[in-house]
């Protein structure tokens, strides 16, 4: 308890610190990004790792959070073993800084743990916990990914709405589209979300992607105050599968792939977002804070 106080103690002198400062050269300059979707083994984390892969190529310091905490599987699609993960960060047995390890390119990865149920819910004290070993990590970042669960667990909701962008990924699948916009429904009428990213993933080019963006955006225009825009899209491609089984990126391991292509793609439009006027929250605040930005 005494834990807990001091951290809402920090929470609340960095929120004073926000009015005494307003906006300007205090704020870094790190891209917080949210990917998630509502039904599981769409592509997910594949994306997340290829994004910033592809933005490590630009030039950008990347760093992906693995945000599923029960099942994580970042480290695996990169075949790397780390040894310790958000876990001993949780427990105090490491420092946030001591369990972020090295990945391919400039990005970095926070991983997380494999069969914890435990992980799954975190609870108030431990994400002010992981909040604020966040503010004292001291490398530069440029772009953070969050890559969340799937569905619309409590975790999900609250990594999501801590981003500046949440990035949607939904396949062609009926499954997928109504479970992406479950999400979105959820996101809007409980916790005030109103914009959001589409990411349609395996399709058959342009078409497929605008078939999943009008599906989606018919329904939400219907019953939701909510605007989805479309980020681009990664097209159906047999490289992928090859790449995940070699535990490579596909952008790494097949440059010229066709998948590979609308990644690059991806990346430059993410870079040339504009960030969101203001911020949505005080969690917000702390994830903006959380890493100190050239």
């Amino acid at each position: 308890m005494d834990q807990a106080l001091h951290l809402r103690e920090k929470a609340r002198e960095r929120r004073e610190n926000q009015e005494s400062y307003g906006e300007g050269s205090f704020w870094p300059k790190v891209r917080v990004f949210a990917v998630t979707s509502g039904k599981g083994g769409v592509g997910k984390t594949n994306i997340s790792v290829n994004l910033a892969m592809a933005l490590s190529n630009v030039g950008k310091n990347v760093l992906i959070m693995d945000a599923d905490l029960g099942l994580a599987n970042i480290d695996v699609l990169l075949g790397i073993a780390p040894k310790y993960n958000i876990g001993h960060v949780l427990s105090g047995e490491r420092r946030l800084s001591e369990v972020i390890v090295q990945g391919p390119g400039n990005v970095k990865i926070l991983p997380a743990s494999s069969g914890v149920e435990k992980m799954t819910d975190l609870s108030s004290e431990e994400r002010l916990h992981l909040l604020s070993e966040f503010e004292e990590l001291e490398d530069p970042v440029d772009v953070m990914l969050i890559d969340t669960g799937a569905g619309i667990s409590s975790n999900v909701m609250y990594f999501s709405v801590s981003a500046q962008h949440i990035i949607i990924v939904a396949t062609p699948e009926p499954t997928s589209i109504t479970d992406a916009y479950a999400v979105m429904k959820v996101l809007s009428t409980k916790y005030g979300e109103s914009r959001f990213l589409l990411l349609p993933n395996n399709v058959q080019g342009e078409k497929g992607a605008k078939k999943i963006y009008m599906d989606l955006s018919t329904v939400a225009n219907k019953f939701l105050n909510i605007s989805i825009d479309l980020l681009g899209f990664i097209p159906s491609d047999t490289h992928i599968p090859k790449s995940v089984r070699n535990q490579k990126a596909v952008l790494d391991m097949f440059p010229e792939a066709a998948a590979s292509q609308a990644f690059t793609k991806l990346a430059q439009r993410v870079l040339a977002l504009k960030p969101p006027a203001g911020l949505k929250g005080n969690t917000q605040f702390l994830w903006g804070r959380s890493i100190k930005g050239e």
